[in-house]
């Protein structure tokens, strides 16, 4: 490794993130077609990453034929399975040098085991950006003190340090914030926001959603006035509804979601991939009150996480329902599959869509926006000016939108951590319960009367079983242990107090849960 080109490579990253503006960085996919930039990027990595060498040769492909995008369309696609798990961590990274690399995260496999993701930091400068268009669309960071408080889980998962790095070169840009990382510890949290939020115009919390809600919620039932701390939040590694939004808006005092609220669709394996803007969320708040409307656009009733993403950065492709991307990191990513269902929609395309349907969101970001940003105008006391258009027109970028319903390979999402069927079938082998159950479970994350989300289990007892509270209690015991044992993501991202999974007990072939002659899926969602 040469030192003299890991710090031109540092230098040059670095001055160029902070040399140039946002509105800049957001129109770069303008000069340069999606297409001629991921072949670029298809060579580089050919020529320099062995195991991607070594996978294209395996395949009988020479990188030399790749000429256009119907070609590139045509490589076979890599995942974990047969590309991440196959090579050397070395020999996934650029000329295989892992010391190339100054940084590495982990995420939990379906059997506990670890995956780790290395990256540099000018991989970190690039989802910089994701978090600056954020900061300066939604929360108008460059010009109002701010508070960023981690609430992501800090240590070797990926949420909580890549966060605070990123959060840290926005104030290194010249943005007035300032970090502070209690991590998920929700007594610290509370404490920060109520000793340090007076000092500042506005706090953001960055986190899972559920969690999130939980710290507001208990902040509520300590008397905690969130109002007076303008509330920002910032969340990844979940999917939730409208409904969800505007009830956490309410408990805020939050006046525009739109603009409050930013959720990443981020991961491990490249960092954050898209992000919502006040435009997509808009947009979304549209979709949720006219399930029509969003059956007719997705596909599917549930609805997806929409947002918008820079193609210049990670290019987004469609086969099968799945989503495949392309993208530069520590371990450089080609037509990768990360087992996400969902699809891409072309900005000209979504507001197309949207006409049809007698909906201008660009109008109504506008018009609900005046209101909502005259009254925090307001409420700050500050000596900014008047409101002007381009302060309107903040979060409306002509960038394309992905939708996101979720991993599709059997897995729930809770508090962030991915679960699998296999932790807790786990449970159920344990000598203490095995007699008792046939082993099919249905697993699903449940919401409460008052939008908390809970893990549930729903247990097919074996014939001629019956149900108690001592099998019950018994078996939940036993899927608990084995879930903190294998599932590193579920001990560290789950608060305590929401890890013990809700069991319920059916007798064989209960008709809505184990229907006889059916194939029995593990998950629902």
């Amino acid at each position: 490794m040469n030192a003299n080109f890991q710090q031109q490579r540092a230098t040059k990253a670095f001055t160029d993130f902070i040399s140039t503006p946002i509105e800049t960085l957001l129109q770069r996919h303008h000069n340069t077609a999606g297409s001629q930039t991921v072949l670029t990027f298809f060579r580089d990595v050919a020529a320099n990453v062995p195991a991607y060498q070594a996978f294209l040769a395996e395949k009988g492909i020479n990188p030399a034929t790749i000429q256009t995008l119907e070609d590139f369309q045509q490589l076979p696609a890599i995942a974990k399975e047969n590309y991440i798990q196959r090579y050397p961590l070395s020999d996934l990274c650029r000329n295989g040098q892992l010391a190339e690399c100054d940084m590495i995260a982990a995420s939990s496999g379906s059997t506990g085991k670890p995956t780790f993701w290395p990256r540099f930091f000018t991989d970190e400068l690039q989802i910089a950006v994701r978090f600056e268009q954020i900061f300066h669309d939604s929360f108008f960071a460059d010009t109002r003190r701010t508070l960023a408080v981690i609430c992501f889980t800090l240590g070797t998962w990926v949420g909580g340090m890549f966060t605070t790095s990123c959060c840290r070169y926005l104030a290194s840009k010249g943005y007035p914030i300032t970090v502070i990382t209690p991590g998920n510890n929700k007594e610290d949290i509370l404490r920060v926001v109520q000793e340090l939020g007076g000092n500042f115009e506005q706090v953001v919390l960055l986190g899972y959603p559920p969690f999130l809600k939980d710290v507001i919620d208990t902040g509520l039932s300590r008397g905690v006035q969130w109002s007076q701390y303008h509330i920002k939040l910032v969340m990844a590694g979940e999917v939730f509804s409208e409904e969800w939004r505007s009830l956490v808006a309410d408990r805020l005092g939050s006046q525009n979601p739109c603009y409050d609220f930013a959720s990443l669709y981020g991961t491990a394996d490249a960092g954050v991939l898209g992000n919502e803007t006040p435009l997509s969320i808009c947009i979304r708040r549209f979709l949720a009150k006219n399930p029509d409307a969003a059956r007719a656009l997705f596909g599917e009733s549930r609805l997806p996480t929409l947002v918008q993403y820079d193609p210049s950065s990670r290019f987004f492709e469609v086969q099968n329902n799945s989503l495949l991307f392309s993208g530069d990191n520590g371990v450089p990513l080609v037509r990768y599959d990360i087992l996400d269902t969902g699809g891409v929609i072309t900005y000209d395309a979504m507001l197309e869509f949207l006409a049809e349907w007698n909906f201008n969101p660009l109008e109504a970001l506008s018009t609900h926006t005046s209101a909502a940003l005259s009254v925090q105008h307001s409420a700050l006391k500050t000596q900014h000016s008047a409101l002007s258009t381009q302060h309107l027109s903040r979060g409306i970028h002509p960038l394309p939108f992905v939708y996101v319903f979720g991993r599709s390979n059997f897995t729930v999402s809770y508090f962030g951590a991915n679960i699998y069927p296999e932790n807790v079938s786990v449970g159920l082998e344990q000598p203490a319960v095995q007699g008792w159950v046939t082993g099919k479970f249905v697993l699903q994350v449940q919401e409460d009367a008052d939008k908390n989300r809970f893990l549930s289990v729903v247990v097919e007892l074996a014939p001629d079983v019956e149900e108690s509270e001592e099998k019950r209690q018994v078996i939940t015991e036993s899927i608990l242990v084995q879930l903190l044992r294998l599932n590193g993501e579920f001990a560290n991202y789950v608060p305590p107090e929401y890890q013990t999974p809700q069991v319920t007990l059916t007798a064989t072939g209960d008709r809505e849960y184990f229907p006889i002659g059916v194939k029995h899926r593990y998950t629902r969602r």
